[in-house]
């Protein structure tokens, strides 16, 4: 009988909600709802599927000190990360924040080898790499005629990078003596004290939808963002980190060929083939 893979079952929701969640987002942004709001929305959102989490483990939730410094520091990189990448997008080229920001699996890779020494076969190697080189491919944009000023947005995409691949690596180290679901509470909890910088960074004076397709409609696709969390999570407690977190920074495919269907929109030369080695790693680190 072939042995069980409870990782990959977990690890695939995440993709695909994500997937599924990044093609339906710019429907309440494109109809005035922005993004800053809809990072407090999906705050929110995080709250029953954490409530959801703990009544299965009989609200068992550690608060210990070193439980909840880990948690913590696990919600921090994370949704911190989300407010600074909408700080770098201000001023930085999007053709260059993405690209440098969807190799963050790199640190989550270096980190686990090195200190949780994680290891895997020659196969999984080679599908670890091919998805490094898709999420390059993936998140590819036009380059446009706007002039960056300065460098800070450099800097701060750097930081993202750093943040969200250090936080799959904490995550990891986290789960070894932590329940996931406590984790995710923890998750939940930093996104919400992190709401206020986001209505701060929110600029008011614009017209905002506050209609069905401003928080109602953003509330129903970043349940799909908050599912998809919770699942990591439990994806990373039995899988192995370093092939986990690169297969389910490949979502971009499913977003990529949703957007063609929805919106009508041919992917770029350069994506397509990113979706080629995105599928053949899949296939790869999923064996």
């Amino acid at each position: 009988m072939k042995k069980q893979k409870p990782w990959l079952l977990f690890a695939t929701i995440t993709t695909v909600s994500w997937g599924i969640w990044g093609a339906l987002i710019e429907i309440p942004e494109k109809a005035g709802f922005p993004a800053t709001l809809g990072y407090s929305v999906w705050a929110l959102t995080m709250i029953p599927c954490s409530l959801i989490a703990l009544k299965i483990v009989n609200w068992k939730l550690e608060y210990d000190l070193r439980s909840v410094l880990l948690g913590a520091s696990i919600g921090f990189l994370g949704a911190g990360g989300q407010l600074i990448l909408f700080r770098a997008l201000v001023d930085g080229p999007a053709y260059i924040v993405f690209p440098v920001i969807s190799l963050y699996p790199v640190v989550t890779i270096i980190f686990s080898v090195i200190f949780l020494k994680e290891s895997t076969g020659m196969k999984h190697w080679i599908g670890i790499i091919l998805a490094l080189i898709a999420l390059v491919l993936l998140s590819y944009q036009e380059p446009n005629s706007t002039v960056a000023e300065g460098y800070l947005w450099l800097i701060l995409s750097i930081l993202v990078f750093l943040a969200w691949g250090i936080q799959a690596y904490v995550m990891k180290f986290s789960n070894e003596t932590m329940k996931a679901e406590s984790i995710f509470f923890y998750m939940m909890l930093t996104g919400i004290l992190l709401i206020p910088v986001a209505l701060m960074m929110t600029d008011f004076s614009q017209p905002i939808n506050w209609g069905f397709k401003g928080p109602y409609l953003a509330a129903m696709i970043q349940v799909l963002n908050a599912v998809g969390a919770l699942m990591l999570v439990y994806a990373v407690r039995y899988g192995k980190a370093i092939i986990v977190v690169p297969m389910t920074a490949l979502a971009p495919v499913i977003t990529i060929i949703l957007s063609l269907i929805i919106y009508a929109v041919i992917p770029h030369p350069i994506i397509i083939v990113g979706m080629v080695f995105a599928v053949i790693a899949i296939y790869l680190m999923a064996e």
